[in-house]
């Protein structure tokens, strides 16, 4: 039996549990912010009851030097971000100890940010003809996705039941490229959330239609090209390889297990049973 695998973006969840409550969660005596940890649990078990019944649930985190290998590319990469709340980083083990009390297997990569992670175990799961959902707001994991029996399809739980799915077959008709060109595309247009400039008078229309017919950037003539773009081009090719996830990640092996994830306890429960009310 080949088991669907969910890919769970651990930070990317986090944050959204730490902000995303309407109210703050405590311990019974209100002197202890439990936001983090229990809305982590209650999302991912949600998630799980939704939409990844008899699939292995794994959750992938970045490590705290995993950003260093892109630094060195380009220094500004993430330089627009704000410190992490302290809150927020103070749930992360509490987060890995409430996922080793539910059964889920985890990782952080030393070295390692998440989504390189994310896609080597998506490459290894395919080749083994494993569907992947990968659960996650970030679109650079766009690139991985593709259709056929070993699907590989992006879950955003944050979005209305009718929207969760991306599947490779909705990125041309939204954007004008396909996922092999998301890369390609974002050089072009820019990614704010990594601090990533793109090119100067590239917006979205435009990067589409250097992109025309599935090329990519060597691919474009010089003809079409402005001499402003040219003057920028290496920057563009550096941002490209900055965006490009790497599937071939030094991972241990036999990460996955392969095997349907039970179904996952309630928040509450997880936090009784690690003594944090």
């Amino acid at each position: 039996m080949t088991v669907p695998l969910l890919l769970v973006d651990g930070h990317n969840l986090l944050h959204r549990a730490w902000f995303g409550f309407a109210a703050r969660i405590w311990n019974r005596d209100k002197t202890v912010d439990r936001t983090g940890v229990f809305g982590f649990a209650a999302l991912l078990r949600k998630a799980q009851a939704q939409h990844a019944t008899g699939f292995e649930v794994f959750t992938v985190f970045d490590a705290e030097n995993g950003s260093q290998t892109r630094l060195e590319q380009d220094p500004a990469y993430k330089g627009q971000r704000p410190a992490p709340d302290p809150g927020l980083m103070d749930s992360l083990p509490l987060v890995k100890a409430a996922l080793d009390h539910a059964g889920v297997r985890w990782i952080e990569q030393d070295g390692c940010e998440a989504d390189d992670v994310i896609a080597t175990l998506t490459t290894r799961a395919r080749a083994a003809g494993r569907p992947v959902d990968i659960m996650s707001a970030d679109k650079d994991y766009i690139q991985l996705l593709c259709g056929g029996e070993a699907a590989v399809r992006l879950l955003n739980t944050g979005l209305g039941l009718d929207r969760r799915y991306t599947i490779a077959e909705h990125i041309y008709p939204r954007y004008g490229v396909h996922p092999a060109q998301w890369a390609d595309y974002r050089a072009l247009t820019g990614d704010p959330a990594d601090n990533i400039a793109g090119l100067r008078g590239v917006g979205p229309k435009t990067a589409a239609r250097l992109l025309a017919d599935g090329r990519h950037l060597g691919a474009i003539p010089v003809a079409e090209l402005r001499p402003a773009w040219t003057t920028g081009w290496p920057a563009v090719l550096r941002w490209r390889e900055m965006i490009r996830l790497d599937t071939k990640t030094d991972l241990p092996d036999e990460l996955l297990a392969g095997l349907p994830t039970p179904p996952l306890p309630k928040a509450p429960d997880v936090l009784e049973a690690m003594n944090l009310w």
